[in-house]
């Protein structure tokens, strides 16, 4: 049998595709590679909370209770899928790890780990980011005694003993376990090499991303300009800034959301130092030549979208994202789509509500 579509991922992403083929009638499946549905969300760190409010924050058709925080934990998030994909029945098969998506004579030739074969005529991949880390090659890995891992890794203060820990990045993620750590008594190092601006969790009672909504929808260097301006401003609240300027050439980045981190800086309870050059049997030296030991590395250095599976058959612009237009529809195939791959200074939830609806209505148009 040859299906409608074929949604890849069962995270926030996957589901709000789901609910909204399901609403007009589409026939679909959804994979998982996990034992459950919204697997990644499962297994990042344990106090993991979302930056942005939860009235932007859910997904099409179905809100969060009134009993969840405004700023969802981890926890209430995967409490939240679990109640959004049995209120709307979504028809999701688990620990189904797509290996190849190949187009076929009728459409897509899906293959997954299991050995199980699906068609369909169009492809969501909804796969996001987080299934994919990015590694990053730093010459001597091999020498260095220590533990190194990525932050998805991560887990808990007590899942890292080494004393002596560095952090190498400067995103959201990397601020939050590194203030975590430094709490938990760890002496704790920032590698940076490119910077980032800070801005604060609320303005004046509400969540930074209600007040981001309406720049949003400026062009992404209008975007870029306010969110510095925004920086500067809480770096003037808050004393001189502590931390480098971003890139304004890189890919855009979510600002540093909350001033845990800037905090640990001012105090000296987080050192920061500039990029590392390569690893030494014992820790790191840094571009600048200095030499530090350490007991653990966590490389917090991002991630690329989770594409693979489509192999050569796609191009990837600058930042590791299948090229698309109108947001969503690739460039690369026909009854390609790609839903949870927009960052957006409005918060990756939102996005992935409006992307969600724009996939599923073109996909329902096609299938008439």
């Amino acid at each position: 049998m040859t299906l409608d579509a074929i949604v890849i991922g069962a995270g926030p992403a996957g589901l709000a595709t789901s609910r909204e083929l399901a609403r007009r009638t589409v026939r679909h499946v959804v994979l998982e590679r996990g034992d459950r549905l919204g697997h990644t969300w499962s297994n990042l760190y344990d106090s993991l909370v979302l930056h942005t409010g939860k009235h932007l924050s859910s997904l099409p058709g179905l809100a969060f209770s009134r009993e969840t925080p405004l700023f969802p934990a981890r926890r209430d998030f995967l409490d939240y899928l679990d109640r959004y994909a049995a209120t709307f029945g979504l028809p999701i098969e688990t620990g189904a790890d797509v290996t190849r998506v190949e187009r076929s004579a009728t459409g897509w030739h899906v293959r997954t780990r299991s050995g199980a074969e699906l068609h369909a005529r169009a492809i969501v991949a909804a796969t996001g980011i987080v299934a994919n880390p990015h590694v990053p090659v730093i010459p001597g890995r091999d020498r260095f005694a220590g533990r190194v891992q990525h932050s998805v890794e991560y887990r808990r203060p007590s899942s890292v003993p080494g004393a002596r820990v560095l952090v190498v990045g400067v995103g959201n993620s990397a601020g939050e376990i590194a203030a975590e750590l430094a709490d938990a008594g760890r002496h704790v190092t920032l590698s940076v090499r490119s910077g980032a601006f800070a801005v604060p969790l609320t303005v004046a009672g509400l969540p930074i991303q209600y007040v981001s909504i309406a720049y949003g929808y400026l062009p992404r260097p209008a975007q870029r300009g306010l969110a510095t301006l925004i920086g500067r401003i809480a770096a003037l609240r808050r004393g001189k800034g502590v931390l480098p300027p971003p890139d304004p050439a890189g890919c855009p980045k979510v600002p540093l959301i909350g001033f845990n981190l800037t905090n640990h800086l001012r105090r000296g309870t987080i050192a920061l130092r500039r990029g590392i050059g390569s690893f030494t049997s014992t820790g790191v030296q840094f571009a600048d030549g200095a030499a530090q030991p350490f007991d653990e590395v966590i490389l917090a250095t991002g991630y690329r979208a989770a594409v693979g599976m489509l192999g050569d058959q796609i191009r990837v612009d600058a930042c590791g994202y299948g090229r698309r237009r109108n947001k969503v529809v690739s460039e690369d195939q026909p009854d390609l789509y790609y839903v949870g791959h927009n960052p957006d200074v409005r918060g990756g939830l939102f996005s992935i509500s409006r992307d969600a609806k724009r996939a599923a209505k073109l996909i329902a148009e096609a299938s008439r």
